[in-house]
């Protein structure tokens, strides 16, 4: 049986992997996401703090057997923000407002599915210790630890920060090598929470041989390229992977997760295998919550310190539901 996530790391990394603040300038504020509580060492380095914790929990039963049960939680996200003394910082209530609104964007559209999160390459660039992507030609399928892999460069990463008909393209002349494609995702939950993955690829191939482009997710345990999915268009087209069982088998000793994509034909040595990648992602759903949203928020601002300390504490509700088994 697999674990049950704690609903204070589900929703610390739903925030984390999807906080965008936009400053006034139009660059990326700098926001920590952590478990309680407020550091006012953070201020140095960055522009706002968030953490989150859990206030209260319920364990119900819903049948008489009690082998069904309803966890309910109530948890407080609070917004840290102060005025720094940089004189090019945006002013403390500005950020706190911002993040505020980020905070509930985020929970909202994501209520129904908080225990989920979509790993991509927005925001990462070269040599990230996170998230990556290579590409390469070759006559095989490379290993990811393979010395033919090449970095994608800062440019060529915004190329898939989003589906935008932006492509990163990979084109192989070399007889019989194969345009590659290389993703690696971190993910940042236990593995044995871990229930269910989905990699995507959204891109295509073109070959002298036909079109059309492969993807494989890596097995580190039998260390070969396996569930393949392909598609054979001239235009961009989504294959996924979807993984349920043998979970352990993907993820690896450091939390990383493995996507190749490949022309599904090689080039013949005049004509070209080209690759192209719109845009590439791993969904990942954890054994836990099920149900997130917001119930209250209220600022309680500390004025007598200086700079003062601007908070807003957001009360959130979630739920999940359980099956314990025993004796009916």
């Amino acid at each position: 049986m697999s674990e049950v996530e704690d609903p204070v790391t589900t929703v610390v990394r739903l925030l984390n992997t999807n906080m965008h603040v936009v400053k006034d300038d139009h660059s990326l504020a700098s926001i920590l996401v952590t478990n309680e509580w407020y550091n006012r060492e953070v201020f140095k380095n960055y522009d706002g703090q968030i953490t989150v914790g859990l206030r209260q929990a319920q364990d119900l039963k819903v049948e008489l057997s009690g082998r069904i049960r309803r966890r309910i939680g109530a948890l407080a996200v609070n917004v840290w923000a102060t005025d720094r003394s940089d004189p090019k910082a945006e002013p403390g209530k500005v950020v706190r407002r911002k993040m505020l609104d980020e905070v509930l964007r985020i929970v909202r559209q994501n209520r129904a599915v908080p225990n989920r999160t979509v790993y991509d390459h927005y925001g990462f660039g070269a040599s990230s210790s996170t998230n990556r992507a290579y590409d390469g030609g070759a006559v095989s399928e490379l290993e990811p630890d393979d010395a033919g892999w090449i970095e994608l460069s800062a440019a060529e990463y915004v190329k898939l920060w989003s589906s935008d008909d932006q492509r990163h393209v990979k084109s192989d002349t070399v007889l019989n090598e194969y345009a590659l494609m290389l993703f690696r995702f971190k993910v940042q939950s236990r593995e044995l929470t871990v229930k269910r993955i989905i990699l995507s690829f959204e891109g295509y191939g073109t070959a002298p041989g036909g079109n059309g482009s492969t993807v494989k997710v890596w097995n580190h345990t039998t260390s070969a390229w396996g569930n393949a999915a392909s598609g054979a268009g001239s235009s961009d087209e989504t294959m996924t992977i979807t993984l349920t069982s043998s979970l352990s088998d993907y993820i690896d000793g450091s939390g990383f997760l493995w996507l190749l994509a490949k022309t599904t034909n090689p080039s013949n040595g005049s004509t070209p295998a080209i690759l192209y990648c719109d845009n590439a992602t791993c969904t990942v759903t954890v054994n836990g919550i099920t149900y997130c949203d917001i119930a209250t928020y209220r600022d309680q601002d500390n004025v007598e310190v200086s700079p003062f300390v601007l908070r807003t504490e957001i009360g959130l509700k979630s739920w999940l539901f359980e099956d314990v088994g025993g004796a009916y």
